[in-house]
């Protein structure tokens, strides 16, 4: 994965005045666009999209200080028009093509990548692979922003608006093997981007063919193999580092990846304060 990701990176340079078919590129080297996006946002800690943008808006500023026309520069980089182009350029450098070509600066820079796998193991991943049929999941649904740490307020809102008698009820339908009430991402930016929207439902696993109460959302999902992986700790904090530990350590170790589906946590046991919880995450994967 670590050599995919490098490849990646390279076609992105090769390709800074052009679009990039990151799925058809992935394909061609074994891996679909969907784990090569997700990988690269854990990794980089920005999506593909972003890096692109920063790389192009670098290697556009040499052409601004330049005597060139704007609107030649813009269309070079993928813009349609002047204004669009500055808009571009002004997210990443902090200032205007107009004072950059006028003063020649300053300049924020987006060094190339280039992904390495640092070789620790001193702490264990702890997972299993489990292989499922189909299955429904049944619950409360919200559409809700994406945020990589801390506490999610509006996944906290959601729940919050739930009366008790909302969870005993997902409680008594529950009726898999993932028992009890889970948290579950659904919907989910291919390029995990922070703020992008995803559908967060608040409910209970049940068999592929058990009905659906009309008052309830639902999501099918397919059979397949899922990815578990326990976290035990500090909550929320925990779980976000064993998403992390994830995409560093387990993925470019093991001949898996993810596949498209939600990803489902499980609270085994909390605080009654839910400081300090037990998880497992569950993530689709499939054969790299």
């Amino acid at each position: 994965m670590i050599e995919i990701l490098n490849r990646l990176v390279d076609a992105i340079e090769e390709s800074l005045d052009e679009d990039l078919d990151v799925d058809a590129l992935a394909a061609a080297m074994g891996t679909t666009g969907y784990h090569a996006r997700r990988m690269f946002s854990s990794l980089a800690g920005m999506p593909v999209s972003e890096y692109v943008r920063r790389r192009r808006m670098t290697v556009a500023a040499a052409d601004v200080v330049g005597d060139e026309d704007l609107l030649t520069i813009a269309v070079r980089y993928g813009y349609g028009s002047v204004e669009a182009f500055g808009r571009a350029f002004r997210s990443v450098h902090g200032v205007s093509h107009g004072h950059v070509r006028r003063d020649g600066g300053p300049l924020q820079s987006q060094p190339q990548l280039r992904f390495r796998l640092t070789v620790e193991g001193s702490t264990p991943v702890d997972a299993r692979i489990i292989e499922r049929p189909a299955f429904r999941l049944i619950g409360h649904a919200a559409r809700v922003p994406l945020i990589h740490e801390g506490v999610n307020p509006h996944i906290q809102q959601h729940i919050a608006s739930l009366p008790p008698t909302a969870h005993e009820r997902l409680k008594q339908l529950s009726g898999t093997e993932l028992s009890g009430l889970l948290q579950v991402s659904a919907d989910v930016d291919p390029d995990y981007t922070e703020g992008s929207e995803l559908t967060y439902l608040h409910g209970v696993a049940v068999d592929a063919a058990a009905p659906v109460p009309d008052d309830l959302d639902a999501i099918d999902v397919e059979a397949g193999r899922w990815g578990v992986f326990r976290a035990a700790g500090p909550y929320p904090a925990a779980l976000q580092q064993a998403y992390a530990a994830c995409a560093t350590e387990w993925f470019p170790s093991n001949p898996w990846r993810l596949r498209p589906g939600p990803s489902i946590v499980s609270v085994l046991d909390r605080a009654p304060d839910f400081t300090e919880a037990i998880c497992e995450l569950w993530l689709p994967i499939e054969r790299a």
